[in-house]
């Protein structure tokens, strides 16, 4: 990151994901606050999961700003949360995605994720979902409501995985 955490545009960011089933139809929510603006934004996947759709919606968040900024993202996926927090992302990073059993699940999300926080100044706070936050209520609403649509995008990087994961009889 190239400026200052004190001279960048401070957004508060509230994420979350919603799956009908686990894996099925999915969706994440966005709500971006940035003094008197606001911005709403939700998309989902016919078949994906829940940590896929939490995870997304950070992705698509920080995509969404369009310079630099210092970003409080509020997650109720504890996850999310302690993968950034913690470093556990960036220590699958450095073993290059790999696991005992092959490749850590989710690593493009992971590699996306990490790439947008190098750009941007953000720091990941950790809140209780259904607990009356109304940001996190919001995010929970959009995600909840988009997973239900029908005609759904396909989760191309999830179901190319899942296909090739598949083992024949």
């Amino acid at each position: 990151m190239d400026k200052n955490k004190n001279d960048l545009k401070k957004v508060t960011i509230y994420t979350d994901g919603a799956c009908r089933g686990n894996p099925g139809p999915g969706a994440y929510g966005i709500v971006l606050l940035h003094g008197e603006h606001r911005k709403e934004l939700s998309g989902g996947f016919r078949m994906t999961t829940n940590n896929r759709m939490e995870i997304l919606a950070a992705v698509v968040a920080l995509q969404t700003l369009k310079s630099q900024c210092s970003v409080t993202l509020f997650t109720d996926s504890a996850l999310l949360f302690n993968s950034m927090s913690k470093g556990w992302a960036r220590n699958w990073q450095m073993s290059d995605w790999q696991t005992k059993s092959g490749m850590r699940t989710n690593a493009d999300l992971w590699q996306q994720l990490l790439e947008l926080c190098d750009q941007h100044a953000v720091t990941f706070f950790w809140l209780k979902g259904h607990a009356g936050q109304p940001e996190n209520e919001r995010a929970d609403a959009l995600a909840s409501e988009t997973a239900q649509q029908g005609a759904l995008a396909i989760d191309k990087a999830y179901e190319d995985a899942k296909a090739s994961t598949v083992k024949p009889n």
